[in-house]
């Protein structure tokens, strides 16, 4: 008999049911819209119920290189009551401190440093990309190092932000980031996860590996993306590209501004939930001071 997996649920009754129950563990979610969708505060709230469901709230990874222009801290704290503290990265990474369970080690990633660029091949002069690309090894092993001690600590759910639009997803740093992480720790096993932190050492580390194993088929991923689209209409038309993030997402939630009877307003859809029934509903919805709440 096949094992049905616990929905990852943003406690928002009309969109869960609308997901069939929530998110599936073990998948990437794309929730896209244009700057102010209310994208980021559907995060948080997903993340925070990682507390309830999990015993520990999810994490953000900011990819932003401009600064925390999404206002993580702040809305997490207004709304949630959630002091959201940074993991601090450092070069070389001391690998010891993963197991040093007493040791808090922040629940807020940010690897970029802030440059007040993009970082995208078509906005960086030649030296300042090989730069980029220099430093990304070093930002990746101690991402690695967060993420890997995260899940051994029991964090199952990960929210990525701060990506800026690129006409093609191959020439983002962000998107590079972000394509190791998933595919070579978030999606892997937790022994391989920690081949890839370890690397030389791992033989060396392998009693607290095996005394500290997690599934990683139940570490879900919401990534937030910001698209150049207002309007929900344009979101939904949009073709999903071959090989995009889209394409690979298994669920996908657009979000977008609507007009009726002469008004403006704001309404989610799911646009794609593989695996599960869906509703076809377009749903619209409020930002409040205490987050985002569904008209009735």
């Amino acid at each position: 008999m096949m094992t049905v997996k616990p929905r990852q649920r943003f406690q928002l009754e009309e969109l869960d049911a609308m997901l069939g129950g929530g998110l599936l563990p073990g998948t990437l979610t794309v929730i896209a819209g244009a700057t102010g969708a209310g994208k980021t505060q559907l995060g948080l709230r997903w993340a925070n119920e990682g507390l309830q469901a999990d015993g520990r709230r999810g994490v953000i990874c900011d990819l932003t290189s401009r600064g925390d222009a999404q206002n993580h801290a702040d809305y997490a704290l207004q709304q949630f009551g959630w002091n959201v503290s940074p993991y601090e990265l450092t070069s070389p990474t001391d690998l010891a401190e993963v197991w040093d369970f007493d040791r808090p080690i922040g629940d807020y990633l940010h690897p970029f440093a802030r440059t007040g660029r993009r970082v995208t091949r078509r906005d960086l002069e030649p030296d300042e990309w090989h730069i980029w690309k220099t430093d990304l090894a070093r930002i990746l092993r101690g991402s690695v190092a967060f993420f890997y001690s995260q899940f051994v600590r029991g964090t199952r759910r990960v929210v990525v932000d701060g990506i800026e639009p690129s006409e093609r997803f191959a020439e983002s740093i962000q998107f590079e980031f972000f394509e190791y992480l998933y595919h070579q720790v978030l999606r892997k096993e937790y022994d391989w996860a920690a081949r890839e932190l370890f690397r030389e050492h791992f033989r060396a580390n392998i009693p607290q590996i095996e005394a500290h194993p997690y599934d990683s088929t139940k570490v879900g991923c919401l990534y937030l993306y910001t698209t150049p689209h207002v309007l929900l209409d344009d979101l939904i038309g949009q073709p999903l590209g071959e090989g995009d993030i889209f394409s690979n997402a298994n669920t996908i939630i657009l979000m977008g501004r609507t007009r009726q009877e002469g008004r403006q307003g704001r309404s989610l859809y799911v646009a794609k939930h593989r695996g599960s029934a869906c509703s076809d509903d377009i749903r619209p919805y409020r930002l409040t001071d205490s987050g985002l709440s569904f008209d009735v």
